[in-house]
């Protein structure tokens, strides 16, 4: 006999033992289940549905579905009904909402579904974070988990920190300059990051969880966690590696809960230079020459979140700090400089800016440094600076060149005072820049290429967005500045001091030039293949 066949007829021998070994197997497990009293199938279920209730009796307590004063009632009959409760719950909470809105009583449902898929995503990223080694620290260098008792932790405030630090982790990765947390609803919380200037949900959270999110980050930024209603400010540091970032705080009390505003503050303004500004060469040499003067006072212009405190400190670096006193007084200050005094303002202990201005003028200074110009008092004495032989750099929340002086003059500074003392006015804005990976060429209409024609504006290198893994889908990657300077001059000095019509022309004329100075700007930038038209569009207009 052959070896094939003796191998054939040895498998077909070990196929059939196999086989009744497993008739043997399912015959005696058979036996079993009929000799027992009760089925091992049902008696698993029991024990599920059992878990099932107590778990769904936490979720009641929790639940905005449920009235305060009915919580009891609820939990007890959880465990009779198990989700059958809620559901009926959810069912009346969708068909109320349903009838107020007018739409589809679906939606409702569908909401407090994805809210509960994202609560449970973020519980696993935060079960999950073992890559994440970011510590948050209040300002005395405190450690959250310290704050929170040395360590010793519950599992959920465990839970609760670890996403924190995730959030605040993301924030930093995806480069976002703020991090919102407000109510969406009465069961719901959104996280949004801001990045590159344009806002996007992160994250959405039951309302249970972001609550304690909140008062974590309230407690590590040295704020009343009790008090929900009444404004707060604070801040906290985050260590990650050898990156140290700090974070600033603002709590308001809204519709349905609290909201928690937290500015990332630049970690690279510190050691930026107007060259990395991406300014024009003429552009250069105008700033440059104001801050090579002894005197006079250069003005950064712009609405929130344009760049204009880390414009002001490329100024300060371009300055030789070791041959002149360089003060700045900043609310809060965003990077550390070498050789130069810096002081934070405090209302609280009553250092405020025009306080400290008064004490800085007594410290020799050379170059002061103004975070931002909030009132008259302030507005004066910077500028009565600028006349006496300081350098005075400073920035002001406003929309344009022509709207800093008109902001100015309603303040209530003399004509005369703001005509001597201002040397430049720097107006500033961000545009995204395309990501470089992905940026793809622009499809312009027939109509939009005659009139590039016409204007005599290069369009061949104009791209668009596209998007990609790198910049998350976006179709941009970081920002640059636009900015549009504006001397003063002889002229322009006697137009401010003698001219009484020069507000009314400013408001019609002057901010419209402006404007058209920053679309120019942009124009360059979407021609380079930089950015894109739609950007330029959605940043100045």
């Amino acid at each position: 006999m052959s070896k094939v066949v003796r191998v054939n007829r040895l498998a077909d021998l070990m196929w059939d033992d196999m086989q009744i070994a497993g008739i043997v197997a399912v015959a005696f497990a058979g036996q079993v289940a009929a000799a027992l009293p009760f089925s091992p199938v049902r008696l698993i279920g029991l024990v599920l549905w059992v878990y099932l209730c107590l778990y769904l009796v936490q979720v009641v307590r929790l639940s905005p579905l449920v009235p305060s004063n009915r919580k009891s009632i609820a939990a007890l009959a959880t465990l009779l009904t198990g989700p059958f409760l809620l559901l009926a719950l959810l069912i009346i909470d969708a068909a109320k909402k349903s009838s107020v809105s007018g739409d589809s009583v679906f939606k409702p449902i569908r909401e407090h579904a994805e809210i509960t898929l994202a609560e449970l995503r973020s519980a696993s990223l935060a079960r999950r974070r073992g890559d994440v080694n970011v510590k948050l620290l209040d300002s005395s260098g405190r450690s959250i988990d310290q704050i929170f008792g040395h360590g010793d932790k519950k599992q959920r405030e465990s839970r609760i920190l670890d996403l924190t630090a995730w959030l605040v982790d993301q924030a930093l990765e995806r480069r976002a300059s703020d991090i919102l947390i407000d109510p969406k609803d009465e069961s719901a919380y959104t996280v949004r990051l801001r990045v590159d200037g344009v806002l996007g949900t992160l994250r959405t959270l039951n309302a249970e969880t972001s609550r304690a999110v909140v008062n974590s980050i309230k407690a590590v930024s040295s704020m009343d966690i009790a008090e929900r209603r009444r404004p707060q400010d604070g801040s906290f540091i985050a260590q990650k590696g050898n990156i140290t970032a700090s974070f600033r705080v603002a709590s308001a009390g809204v519709v349905n809960g609290e909201k928690l505003s937290i500015r990332v503050l630049n970690r690279d303004a510190g050691i930026l230079t107007l060259a990395d500004m991406g300014l024009s060469k003429k552009q250069y040499s105008i700033i440059r020459s104001a801050i090579d003067e002894p005197s006079g006072m250069v003005l950064m212009c712009g609405p929130t979140g344009s760049g204009k405190t880390t414009t002001m400190y490329a100024m300060l670096n371009e300055i030789d700090r070791f041959t002149r006193n360089v003060i700045t007084v900043e609310d809060p200050i965003e990077a550390v400089l070498a050789q130069t005094s810096q002081i934070e303002i405090n209302p609280k202990a009553d250092i405020t800016f025009a306080n400290t201005l008064r004490n800085v003028l007594r410290q020799d200074p050379d170059v002061i440094c103004v975070g931002e110009i909030r009132d008259e008092e302030t507005a004066e004495i910077a500028l009565r600076a600028s006349q006496t032989g300081h350098l005075v750099l400073a920035t002001v929340h406003c929309d344009s060149n022509a709207t800093a002086l008109i902001r100015l003059l309603d303040l209530g500074v003399s004509p005369l005072l703001l005509s001597s003392g201002l040397s430049l006015l720097v107006s500033q804005r961000l545009l995204r820049r395309l990501c470089e990976h992905c940026k793809k060429k622009a499809e312009l209409s027939p109509g939009l290429i005659q009139e590039f024609k016409e204007k005599r504006i290069d369009y061949e290198h104009m791209f668009e967005p596209k998007g990609c893994k790198h910049c998350d889908g976006t179709g941009y990657y970081g920002r640059m500045a636009i900015c549009d300077p504006l001397v003063v001059t002889n002229e322009l000095r006697a137009d401010i001091a003698e001219n009484k019509a020069l507000v009314s022309e400013l408001r019609t004329q002057g901010e419209r030039k402006d404007r058209t100075n920053l679309r120019k700007e942009g124009l360059k930038r979407v021609a380079m293949g930089l950015t894109s038209l739609e950007e330029l569009k959605r940043v100045v207009g």
